[in-house]
């Protein structure tokens, strides 16, 4: 193996590993918030309330039970973390490389006060929070939904189970167990229902995000530029840990608010498809049906939960995820593969 692919490989190692630690954190944490958006888009009653009255009703407590399925949703949202950011990275380095088209402009024309030999304090010149592939919009927008439709195919039978498990329509006590049920009575094709929906709703919303995300970055290190940047060879225009990670996350939270309030509508009909899958049969019937015994109301089930749970698990994913491989690439700048310790 040539030194090239085994660098290429041990790169793509560290974005699994940053992406599977990032998505397992956050995913552990935000179950509770997970578990009552399902349990409001269930009932059809719209109500917090109702589903909390009634999980403090239930045999294992409320404690116990905000954290069901916490087992499911690491797992997907670990490994579904860790093959988005592999791919999102790999589809990024080589749009850059590849496709002029997509990638980001670098150049920058000198100023007046350098031309003129004015000394100035370095200010937000280059400035950067993130060690990852530069795109342009468009670039970071396809890149992200392409991204998100690849991973959301792969995890599509662990999300399924993720969310019946959740639900009270389901007694699963076993993942193994509902895991059987479901290919006994609905077969292979029962594991990836509400695919439709859920690439419908996870294209746009990522790419979407990482184009916010992206831009945010930007707007928020030439907002509030940082006087001195490392001069380290190799490392000009790092910002400090603390300041990238704030402005990551600031830009994480940011970019998950309006992309939820964006796409909630097909996570609500996504739901209904994988929790009662007869009765909801396609995307369009369950839409129809929804609207015509919910009202548009239905639609906006579970928005505010949904929202609370997408900002802070994209802000602390994309955070932990981006300083991790910060980490990497200055440990790799340094000494190699042999020196990086994420």
């Amino acid at each position: 193996m040539s030194d090239a692919s085994r660098k290429k490989g041990t790169k793509s190692t560290f974005h699994f590993v940053a992406g599977l630690g990032s998505g397992v954190l956050s995913a552990i944490l935000l179950q509770p918030i997970d578990l009552l958006k399902t349990r409001v888009q269930q009932s059809g009653k719209h109500s917090l309330r109702a589903a909390l009255a009634e999980l403090r009703s239930s045999p294992q407590g409320l404690l116990p039970s905000l954290w069901r399925g916490t087992l499911p949703s690491a797992l997907r949202t670990g490994f579904g973390s860790a093959i988005y950011f592999t791919t999102l990275n790999g589809i990024r380095e080589n749009a850059a490389r590849h496709l002029p088209s997509l990638a980001a402009a670098t150049a920058v024309a000198p100023t007046i006060a350098a031309a003129s030999g004015i000394v100035t304090p370095k200010t937000n010149t280059n400035q950067t929070s993130s060690s990852l592939p530069k795109l342009s919009n468009t670039g970071n927008l396809l890149a992200g939904a392409v991204a998100r439709s690849f991973a959301g195919f792969i995890l599509m039978p662990l999300t399924v189970l993720k969310v019946r498990y959740e639900s009270s329509f389901y007694k699963y006590t076993s993942l193994a167990g509902a895991a059987r049920d479901i290919a006994r009575t609905e077969g292979p094709r029962g594991f990836f229902a509400g695919f439709g929906a859920t690439a419908i709703r996870d294209a746009p919303y990522a790419g979407f995000y990482v184009l916010f995300y992206e831009q945010s970055k930007r707007y928020l290190s030439n907002l509030f530029p940082q006087p001195q940047l490392s001069t380290t060879p190799g490392q000009e225009g790092r910002m400090t840990q603390y300041r990238a990670a704030s402005i990551n996350f600031a830009s994480g939270v940011f970019s998950a608010v309006i992309c939820s309030i964006i796409s909630n509508p097909f996570d609500a009909v996504k739901t209904r498809i994988q929790l009662q899958p007869k009765k909801y049969r396609n995307m369009v019937q369950a839409s129809g049906k929804l609207l015509g015994e919910e009202g548009v109301r239905s639609l906006m089930d579970g928005l505010a939960l949904r929202m609370s749970r997408k900002a802070m698990s994209s802000a602390l994913a994309w955070t932990v995820y981006e300083e991790l491989i910060r980490r990497a690439e200055g440990a790799w700048r340094k000494g190699g593969p042999e020196e990086v310790r994420l």
